[in-house]
């Protein structure tokens, strides 16, 4: 529906070539890209900091809306500033995403790595005297117990890691 409704304004207004213009926010985009390219229609991507700074020029406001974004993306594409994304297929398409997923799981760990070492450092700044590494096994161990130095010194021996 939507490659003929576009198709039938373009014959009613004389165009010849036509480019599907949108802004490449989150994964919403792809589903679109994929679908415009299977059809073989051009399309390109513009820059959302150029869409938020085009908005503000036009009409001194920052004030975002469907139509008013549809026109700024349209404006964009006129004037030839847009992009067209690489869009891989198959595997590279799978090592893309593999290698997306891998970057976020590293950072998500760094960050996780970052507030146990902040957390030691705070409450127990003499562990890392005690344990080589806070990730090996006795060391995990005994933070699983969710104790503090001062409650520490009230456990049994018998239940502490060896």
């Amino acid at each position: 529906m939507f490659v003929s409704w576009f198709q039938k304004i373009a014959t009613e207004q004389g165009f010849q070539d036509v480019i599907v213009g949108m802004e490449p926010t989150g994964h919403y985009w792809l589903n679109l890209a994929h679908f415009l390219r299977e059809e073989q229609v051009k399309y390109g991507v513009v820059n959302p900091l150029h869409v938020k700074k085009s908005k503000e020029l036009d009409d001194n406001s920052p004030a975002k809306n469907d139509i008013k974004d549809a026109k700024v993306i349209a404006q964009l594409v006129k004037d030839g500033r847009y992009a067209v994304p690489s869009l891989p297929r198959g595997v590279y398409a799978e090592l893309r995403e593999a290698m997306k997923i891998r970057d976020h799981l590293t950072t998500d760990l760094c960050v996780v790595q970052a507030r146990v070492h902040n957390w030691l450092d705070r409450y127990f700044p003499e562990f890392l005297t005690v344990f080589k590494d806070w990730e090996c096994k006795p060391a995990i161990q005994m933070l699983s117990l969710y104790l503090l130095p001062h409650e520490l010194v009230h456990v049994p021996d018998e239940i502490l890691p060896h």
